[in-house]
């Protein structure tokens, strides 16, 4: 069964339409990522996604519209993780990966030591065991992004929607949370659906790319089909230089006018 198919999805905002008819399909353990310049919409698409949104059109988790899912039932399938997730700074990192299991708590809504050892599972399997009895206030960023992941993971979603994963964190604490993305992806077969900021990573990690504009998809395909040097220049209004070892990709600004003086003098 798929578990996100998305047709005709239409989100207004303040009387703005901010995402017009897109269609979105992702595959069972397939990592779909969307980039688009900032305000195309691809933050909208997730919330709508996470039931956090109004929409027209058509939203199916796992075979049933998400508008006739409860909210306990929508974070049973779909776990969220926003851009700039609120993180309580005397809240102890058990605690706060305690809250992923939300959905899954019986009628006095007290977890139960099941709970509390899948978020120690959770924690163990990110690396973090140790952190648990932390404040969250003391960790690095990093630290922080791999509790975030735990949340989500103890929330034991088959789908998982990431929001700039990697925002304000430096290229090693990237490499380091994206991988843990991917090796949940493979040992859990989780699907992922993210929005990224970062080309060089979205030629890296998901398997197809939806590039979003203005609320609408305007390419979509393989990464190497998405990020060519025409296709971002004309929706990001940028100069880059696009470079493939037949692995990876890389996405390198360009000064234009240094550009166009390395060309006159060559």
């Amino acid at each position: 069964m798929t578990p996100l198919a998305v047709e005709g999805l239409r989100v207004e905002l303040d009387g703005a339409v901010v995402v017009d008819g897109l269609a979105l399909e992702v595959e069972q353990g397939e990592w779909l990522g969307l980039i688009g310049p900032n305000g195309a919409g691809k933050t909208t698409v997730l919330r709508a996604v996470g039931g956090l949104v109004p929409y027209a059109g058509s939203i199916r988790l796992f075979g049933d519209e998400i508008a006739g899912l409860g909210r306990r039932e929508v974070a049973r399938r779909v776990a969220l993780v926003p851009q700039a997730p609120v993180i309580p700074p005397d809240m102890t990192v058990l605690e706060y990966v305690v809250i992923g299991r939300t959905p899954h708590l019986g009628y006095t809504g007290a977890p139960e030591a099941r709970d509390v050892d899948v978020c120690r599972s959770a924690l163990a399997r990110l690396d973090v065991a140790q952190l648990a009895d932390r404040r969250l206030g003391s960790l690095s960023g990093g630290e922080r992004q791999r509790a975030v992941l735990a949340r989500a993971m103890a929330q034991d979603a088959r789908l998982i929607v990431l929001d700039e994963p990697t925002t304000a964190l430096d290229v090693g604490a990237q490499q380091q949370v994206l991988e843990l993305v991917a090796d949940l992806r493979k040992s859990k077969s989780l699907t992922v659906l993210s929005a990224m900021h970062d080309l060089t990573v979205a030629g890296q990690y998901p398997d197809r790319l939806v590039l979003i504009d203005r609320g609408q998809e305007a390419v979509s395909g393989l990464p190497g089909e998405v990020l060519t040097e025409e296709t971002i220049a004309r929706h990001y209004g940028a100069s880059v230089r696009v470079v493939s070892d037949g692995d990876s990709i890389a996405v390198v600004p360009l000064r234009p006018h240094v550009e166009r003086e390395e060309r006159v003098g060559s």
